[in-house]
């Protein structure tokens, strides 16, 4: 059965409310700007949450904004620049189904056309208001006329469109969920990337703090293998509010605690520790899903790296007690998460590399003893695999070697590189 997927606008394909960025732009220099822009987001969220009609909050915004064409350029090229981290990195989804993706939202085609035509989404698939102009360019209203403006008004698009297959919604709002209440949609997504209204997330079949935990779950194409929402991010002892921003900013799911407690050691895939915490060898052998660790301070006598060494995990320390390193650590580890890179890591050879576009990147870390790097490239070749680029560096204990392939190939090759004698782990990075 055919598949369409019906995504907001507002706080969801974009990080911002626009008609609150409109007001920010177009009443800059308005005495009582702080108040009146309170004012529109206190509005934003009650329609939002269901607390108010959609009609009246539009209506009272639109009043408030005092904007013209003018600011609406000013806005647009704003707007560009705040897509959402995960949907900016899945154009590819979006090309492949463009036929498939729809934009609902209660926003205004003015900007929004402008904003989401890169990606590949069709003019005829963007359904929203539009605003009405007085001779001088001045908005001054919206068309009535267009149900996407009255309460329910996505409920009552749907019905009209009478979209013929499976319907996922995401979105963040009440006008999101109301698709799932009348059952227009199968599945609601509640988007919390950039927001989070518990009102809806409590309502909703599923919670995706990302555009890639919406594709994963949904066995769609997606910029990366494994949302990175779903990969635990342990904090312990004294981490700096610098340190945690970094993680949060990259979507990494955080638990920040005083110890490693043991019902986290089998599940933590991060770990960063703070100043003069130790990591006991029986903890760190029992973490089999742990691909990096950050030490805020000297690693040394503090973990051990032999143990590190023999189940892949790279460690990124501070012996120099660098302050700026509150943040460079994080980043360190993000960057091996998302790219794979191991530049200045405390005991794995150093590789980092630019990223080969329309290619999966695969990485493989064995223990270095000659004939692995024989064996994994047999694998590609007894699968036809194209290999975009390969990079290979070793130490004495570890060889690490990333290979960027053709996106298509047969998942049994993955399979097969996996049970590669002397291979410690394996990975899909994207």
């Amino acid at each position: 059965m055919k598949q369409f997927y019906i995504i907001d606008f507002d706080s969801t394909f974009t990080q911002v409310e626009a008609l609150d960025e409109l007001a920010r732009i177009s009443l800059r220099k308005h005495p009582d700007k702080e108040s009146i822009f309170k004012k529109i987001e206190d509005l934003t969220n009650a329609a939002m949450e269901g607390k108010m009609s959609f009609r009246e909050s539009l209506n009272s915004r639109v009043q408030l904004l005092e904007a013209n064409r003018g600011h609406l350029k000013q806005l647009i090229t704003r707007l560009k620049k705040k897509v959402s981290a995960s949907f900016s990195r899945n154009t590819t989804f979006f090309k492949k189904h463009a036929d498939d993706v729809l934009i609902v939202s209660g926003g205004f085609k003015e900007f929004i056309i402008p904003v989401v035509l890169p990606y590949h989404i069709h003019k005829e698939n963007i359904y929203a208001n539009t605003f009405l102009f007085d001779q001088n360019d001045v908005i001054i209203g919206f068309d009535k006329s267009n149900p996407l403006s009255d309460e329910g008004g996505k409920v009552k698009l749907l019905t009209e469109l009478a979209l013929p297959g499976e319907i996922y919604g995401i979105g963040d709002g009440h006008s999101d969920f109301q698709l799932k209440e009348f059952g227009m949609i199968k599945k609601f997504y509640a988007f919390t990337e950039n927001i989070e209204r518990k009102t809806v997330a409590e309502k909703a079949d599923h919670i995706t703090p990302s555009f890639d935990e919406f594709l994963y779950v949904n066995k769609l194409p997606r910029a990366i293998s494994y949302p990175k929402n779903r990969i635990l991010c342990l904090t312990i002892g004294e981490i700096p509010e610098s340190s945690l921003a970094v993680l949060k900013k990259d979507g990494f799911s955080i638990r920040h605690k005083k110890s490693f407690e043991e019902k986290y050691v089998a599940d933590v895939g991060m770990l960063l520790l703070g100043k003069g915490e130790r990591l006991e060898d029986g903890a760190l052998q029992r973490a089999v899903k742990l691909k990096t660790i950050g030490y805020l301070g000297n690693s040394k006598q503090k973990l051990s790296l032999d143990i590190c060494n023999q189940m892949g995990i790279v460690v990124f320390d501070d012996p120099k007690d660098n302050p700026r390193n509150a943040e460079f650590i994080p980043k360190r580890m993000i960057d091996f998460i998302n790219k794979g890179h191991t530049h200045l890591s405390a005991n794995f050879p150093e590789l980092q590399l630019p990223r080969m576009k329309g290619s999966h990147r695969l990485i493989h870390i064995h223990s270095n003893v000659p004939g692995v790097m024989a064996q994994i490239n047999q694998v590609f070749a007894h699968h036809n695999i194209n290999i975009v680029g390969q990079f290979l560096m070793t130490n004495a204990e570890i060889g690490y070697v990333i290979t960027d392939v053709n996106s298509e190939y047969d998942k049994q090759v993955l399979k097969d590189l996996k049970q590669i004698d002397h291979t410690i782990k394996f990975r899909i990075l994207y």
